[in-house]
């Protein structure tokens, strides 16, 4: 799965603009199903039809990346940008970045003052977003349009993968594994899965990053009896004053209790958890409120959709660099596929 997660990362589709990744994930799991379609807004709907009766389980995770745009060309060839979901002020300067033209790609950085002037510098607060700029080493807005930068082009960290230490450490580092993971854990569970029952409905799902837009409209045109959302989680395992020590990297893919944008089914859940403890997968509860999935947009449509998630651990997330564990990105599929062979036609995942 790692070579799947690097060629999925080093792919430019914050949201709103996710087309390369669209088409690179039309184009891996078209021969794997019985049915693929991307709809008007880009996500992509895949089903797979198994070999007896069963419910109709959705899976899910989201193509987008958190990134930016352009807003503005300064005279002096500098660009302005927006923000393209949430980002944290303090980690952007000095980044790298890569703007994505017609023309192709531009490497920029985040512009900051040098170390040297930084004892002259009166005011010492976090520069915010709209003061930021990029330079992409333009010097005038006609020589950065020759470029082929033009207002609107997207953004993202440039692409980097890495392991952190070696690969001894069995954590990668890298932009955007929140959340091309998940759609790695997808893309293998349908790779993996043997013999189950009923229907498996992958949706690959745009611009959650700005409000869960993509899984909204997908969802509308599904007939579902439960589902399941693959997202990262936040780590809270490093010696921060927030952080709590309870969701720990390599210690287990994350069944979610709840966050800000659910309360996780419990009939899921349970299950979630069930096949996990039946098969020896390392799991850990999640409770979070600092977060939201897919899983929030497709618990409430059609009348209530019966909905769990499963979180890979991530330090550093909506960072150029985020850290997953390998082993948590295989638990989650594990868990994934032993969920959905789990499934019969007898199944009812009702409330009580």
């Amino acid at each position: 799965m790692k070579e799947l997660v690097k060629e999925l990362t080093a792919l430019h589709g914050p949201s709103g603009f996710e087309q390369p990744v669209v088409k690179y994930i039309f184009d891996k799991v078209k021969s794997k199903v019985d049915e693929v379609r991307v709809d008007n807004h880009g996500n992509i709907i895949a089903r797979k039809i198994g070999k007896k009766k069963g419910p109709k389980v959705v899976i899910t995770a989201h193509m987008d990346e958190v990134g930016f745009i352009v807003r503005k060309i300064e005279e002096n060839g500098l660009l302005k940008f927006e923000q393209l979901g949430g980002h944290d002020e303090r980690v952007l300067p000095a980044q790298k970045v890569q703007v994505r033209t017609k023309s192709g790609y531009l490497t920029g950085v985040v512009g900051t003052i040098s170390a040297h002037y930084k004892k002259f510098e009166q005011d010492s607060r976090v520069k915010r977003l709209r003061e930021s700029y990029i330079d992409i080493g333009a010097e005038s807005k006609q020589d950065a349009e020759a470029l082929g930068v033009t207002l609107g082009d997207p953004i993202t960290w440039s692409p980097s993968f890495d392991f952190l230490g070696d690969e001894r450490t069995g954590k990668v580092v890298g932009k955007g594994f929140d959340d091309r993971a998940g759609c790695a854990v997808i893309l293998q569970t349908i790779e993996e899965l043997g013999d189950f029952a009923g229907e498996v409905i992958a949706i690959f799902a745009v611009q959650e990053e700005i409000g869960l837009r993509g899984a909204k409209i997908a969802i509308e045109s599904v007939n579902a009896d439960l589902a399941v959302a693959i997202d990262t989680t936040a780590a809270s395992d490093t010696p921060e004053p927030v952080q709590d020590d309870i969701i720990q990297i390599g210690k287990g893919t994350g069944v979610k209790v709840m966050d800000f944008s659910l309360v996780a089914h419990p009939a899921v859940k349970e299950r979630l958890v069930h096949v996990a403890q039946k098969n020896s997968v390392d799991f850990q509860y999640e409770v979070f409120p600092g977060i939201g999935t897919d899983g929030g947009a497709i618990h409430l449509a059609n009348s209530g959709i019966p909905t769990g998630v499963l979180s890979i651990p991530s330090r550093y997330t909506h960072s150029a660099v985020e850290v997953i564990s390998l082993k948590d990105l295989i638990a989650t599929k594990d868990v994934l596929k032993y969920f959905i062979e789990s499934l019969s036609e007898d199944d009812k995942f009702t409330f009580i």
